[in-house]
């Protein structure tokens, strides 16, 4: 098992920034990736940005140019810096880690609601 504990939510104005930070302990592997996603209410989850062992990334369009992902394999922690805020980015955002391998494994934070305030 993997836990995640995710921080750094809250209300901003529109135009500011937040950033969100998430601790993954337990059966931590070496292959792995860490990310964020984030779900409206009556919504599907939607990925908002991802960054495995090796540093390789990807952002939803929605998240080009505004979001950095980051990590720290060592801390096994994961952080993602949104800068920009729109009304649009408020919803919970979630946590996950995944085991990657021949069976792949997905772990999800509690999450944390961001609020962009117009």
């Amino acid at each position: 098992q993997v836990q995640l504990v995710e921080s750094g939510g809250g209300l901003v104005q529109a135009g500011g920034s937040l950033r969100l930070s998430c601790v993954a302990s337990g059966s931590i592997v070496r292959f792995n990736s860490m990310g964020w996603f984030r779900q409206a209410p009556g919504k599907e989850r939607e990925f908002v940005a991802d960054l495995n062992w090796t540093g390789v990334g990807t952002y939803a369009d929605s998240a080009k140019g505004r979001f950095t992902i980051s990590r720290d394999n060592v801390k096994t922690t994961v952080d993602l810096q949104m800068n920009s805020l729109k009304p649009e980015d408020t919803t919970i955002y979630f946590c996950r880690y995944k085991k990657l391998g021949v069976v792949e494994y997905e772990y999800w934070g509690q999450g944390t609601q961001v609020t962009v305030s117009s």
